[in-house]
């Protein structure tokens, strides 16, 4: 756990190296979360400074989002201290992430893959935020999309990494959204207040 927690430079104490911050809260490795939200603004408030941050820190960060609520994104962090979102993308350090068409199996082996290759550098700390709105248009149905959310659940403890699952209320009936927070037990370790945007 030590060495996984290490970052370049000066050594960091392993309570502090091991979690992640989200709107102010020290979250352990391994969190996936579904922050729930109902305006535009709401939906980056939560994700903008942790995907900021990761950049800062030179962690990988993956951004599954399209069309507006991307431009949404980029323009966001293009506005945060010390990051270029494009220089990000260049090098590797943010990748747009989207599959159409996928079955919940492929697209937990492209994330499988794409972890991988993000760890083969060395230990480092991956950032995750899924747009599921977005991240909908890329399976058949919602049934599917649901299904590779629990399944992304078990294989994401495998992974250095912090899930932000963001659900717009405005795209997603209440029926989905039950099933969202079973899928994602974690939200219930944290102040539900400060996931709801």
């Amino acid at each position: 756990m030590q060495f996984l927690g290490q970052r370049t430079g000066d050594p960091q104490p392993a309570s502090q190296a091991l979690t992640v911050a989200v709107g102010g809260v020290p979250l352990p490795l391994r969190t996936h979360l579904a922050p729930i939200y109902s305006t535009d603004l709401g939906g980056l408030r939560l994700a903008v400074p942790f995907l900021a941050e990761g950049l800062r820190s030179g962690q990988p960060c993956f951004l599954a989002a399209t069309g507006a609520v991307l431009e949404r994104y980029f323009k966001a962090l293009s506005q945060e201290h010390a990051v270029d979102v494009d220089a990000a993308k260049q090098s590797g350090r943010l990748t747009i992430v989207g599959w159409p068409g996928a079955t919940a199996a492929e697209a937990l082996a492209k994330w499988e893959r794409l972890f991988g290759n993000a760890l083969a550098g060395g230990p480092t700390i991956l950032r995750v935020v899924g747009e599921m709105a977005c991240e909908r248009s890329m399976f058949s149905s919602d049934a599917e999309m649901l299904a590779y959310e629990e399944a992304y659940e078990v294989m994401i403890r495998r992974y250095p990494a912090v899930t932000l699952c963001q659900y717009d209320a405005r795209e997603f009936n209440g029926e989905v959204i039950l099933r969202v927070l079973k899928a994602h037990p974690d939200m219930f370790q944290q102040h539900l207040g400060g996931l709801l945007n």
